[in-house]
């Protein structure tokens, strides 16, 4: 990392001899860092002088953390809106690996959501959020998770590999995942996905909330409004159909 930061310091390409200076360490160690680096596309050399700069794949890295940023800048002021008229709590959850991750939420006074806070991981199998992720993984990253163990979080949860295939199958169907007190008894959620400019899910928008408050009575048109709320976010990072979408209801 400290050779990385030193590359980045604002000369164009430094040698292994300034390098290995300039971070207290042997010229050996340094050109064996910097062959692993280069085997990454971390840095790159160049032929002529032998000297070495950053590498595209930093770029490419930097471009993923820029386009998750955008997303929770575009997403915010809609869950905003979708919490002060529901009055439950609202999630922006993100995928790394296999782990679903809350990168944004949007409280609300009266929704009690205690499990919850940005940079946690939850459950795959479990919660509304990451179902709706785990139902729209290629079909071997899925069958992945399948292969378990999955775990039990409460007597509602679904941990049968050939039950859950078939509850993903409908979650892609109807576009929207329910979580009935599958991870914590006394919490409901209902989730749908996020979709980038060419169609493919980056995320998933959740609504959590009391069981007592987050009644079957209410599902329906709280699942509708979180729908309509990930659909206009889809449209704000180029989903082309999301409008149409939008206007059937």
């Amino acid at each position: 990392m400290e050779l990385l930061s030193a590359l980045a310091g604002g000369d164009p390409a430094l040698g292994v001899t300034e390098l290995a200076e300039r971070l207290g360490l042997h010229k050996s160690t340094v050109h064996r860092l910097l062959v692993t680096l280069e085997g990454g596309g971390f840095v790159e050399q160049d032929q002529v002088s032998g000297r070495y700069r950053l590498g595209l794949k930093l770029f490419e890295l930097g471009a993923v953390v820029g386009a998750r940023q955008e997303l929770r800048c575009e997403a915010l002021p809609y869950m905003r809106d979708l919490s002060a008229k529901s009055g439950h709590t609202v999630h922006l959850v993100l995928l790394s690996g296999y782990d679903p991750i809350y990168v944004e939420k949007v409280e609300n006074p009266h929704s009690v959501v205690s499990y919850s806070q940005i940079g946690k991981k939850l459950p795959l199998h479990a919660t509304a959020a990451g179902k709706v992720l785990l139902a729209h993984l290629p079909p071997a990253d899925q069958e992945e998770v399948l292969r378990g163990p999955l775990a039990a979080y409460t007597p509602n949860t679904i941990t049968d590999p050939a039950v859950l295939r078939e509850h993903l199958a409908r979650i892609v169907k109807q576009g929207y995942a329910l979580d009935n007190e599958e991870l914590e008894l006394g919490l409901r959620c209902v989730a749908a996905p996020i979709r980038g400019a060419r169609g493919h899910v980056v995320a998933s928008l959740s609504l959590s909330g009391l069981s007592a408050t987050l009644t079957p009575e209410r599902l329906p048109g709280l699942t509708a409004a979180a729908r309509e709320t990930a659909l206009a976010i889809s449209h704000r990072l180029g989903y082309s159909e999301a409008l149409s979408l939008l206007r059937q209801g």
